[in-house]
């Protein structure tokens, strides 16, 4: 497995990590068993950073990932854990908090469900408007002083709200989405990440399915793409897949899949850029790994990349509501 540096104070982790969200629900019913088979699978394929948050699933993505690291060495795993979303026990959203106080009681319990006494990465999961972004930023640097916590990160906010943070503590790395259907980060975010020397863990690297053209199970129960992303919903749908489409052919041009070409092309944008597969069955782990071996020259990193231009990209990567949290999109 090849190996990154998440900026110049995180920790070195596996090229790719794995995005546990849809382990528990999110894209329709999940598995456990194969869940807990695929982060198996993932371990002995050398993947070492798995990200989660404390609110997938209410807390059984946090109690999943204990169960699958039982009788493992706790260094085989960079575990990264968002905090601060509220939750309704309907599933809806009740904003964030990321007050000192609550920073501690979050910690405490995903301390408890992960089985663990330390979290390598912890990061606020969105910018707390209520909250100064130094005050949250200091409670955390608190709990790494205290032994709890080893690295601090950050989660979809803007360049600004990037250096205030990092004046308080070095932050390791920047969770933002990046893929080729979302590429706001490249005018101001990625920039500012550079310069301050922190890395970039990016989530949506296949825009969940839309990419490689997976949407048969969008709109099922428990499935919230098409109730709550514009890009799932009616025309932006017929769009994006048909960009999907063309993407297809050239990936197929170069032997590959369009995942593959979507994650090589992720990982050639900048050595500091970690994606995050966010995958729950084994084969699709085993496909996207496979990108890893792709060697592709820049004239196809360019094909690949203008088979998929940012502005024919239909529909916001968020509903409105869940767009107003967004820092990064200020």
């Amino acid at each position: 497995m090849q190996t990154r540096q998440l900026g110049r104070t995180g920790p070195a982790v596996s090229a790719v990590g794995l995005g546990c969200m849809g382990m528990s629900g999110s894209y329709g019913p999940a598995d456990e068993a194969e869940s807990i088979a695929t982060i198996h699978a993932a371990l002995e394929a050398g993947i070492t950073l798995f990200d989660t948050g404390d609110f997938y699933g209410m807390g059984h993505n946090e109690l999943l990932l204990r169960d699958a690291l039982r009788g493992r060495r706790r260094e085989q795993a960079v575990l990264s854990v968002k905090f601060g979303a509220l939750r309704a026990p309907d599933g809806g959203w009740g904003g964030n908090d990321a007050r000192p106080q609550a920073v501690r009681n979050f910690l405490a319990h995903s301390l408890t469900r992960l089985g663990t006494d330390y979290i390598d990465i912890y990061r606020p999961a969105r910018l707390d408007p209520a909250v100064p972004i130094e005050d949250t930023i200091g409670a955390i640097a608190g709990l790494v002083r205290a032994g709890y916590v080893r690295h601090i990160g950050l989660s979809e906010v803007g360049a600004e709200t990037i250096r205030r943070a990092a004046a308080v503590h070095p932050i390791c790395d920047l969770q933002i989405e990046y893929s080729l259907m979302s590429r706001g980060i490249e005018a101001a975010i990625l920039p500012t990440c550079r310069d301050l020397g922190i890395g970039v863990t990016a989530y949506g690297v296949l825009s969940r399915g839309l990419i490689g053209g997976e949407t048969a199970l969008a709109g099922t129960a428990g499935d919230i793409r098409s109730a709550r992303l514009p890009r799932f919903q009616g025309d932006n749908l017929t769009r994006n897949l048909a960009l999907a489409g063309k993407l297809r052919a050239v990936a197929a041009t170069h032997g590959a899949t369009p995942a593959q070409a979507a994650i090589a092309w992720v990982l050639s944008r900048d050595p500091t850029i970690v994606p995050l597969i966010g995958t729950r069955r084994r084969e699709r782990l085993a496909e996207a790994l496979d990108a890893l071996e792709l060697r592709l020259d820049p004239a196809a990193l360019a094909e690949i990349d203008a088979a998929m231009p940012a502005e024919q990209v239909a529909g916001q990567r968020y509903d409105p509501a869940q767009m107003a949290h967004l820092d990064s999109e200020r």
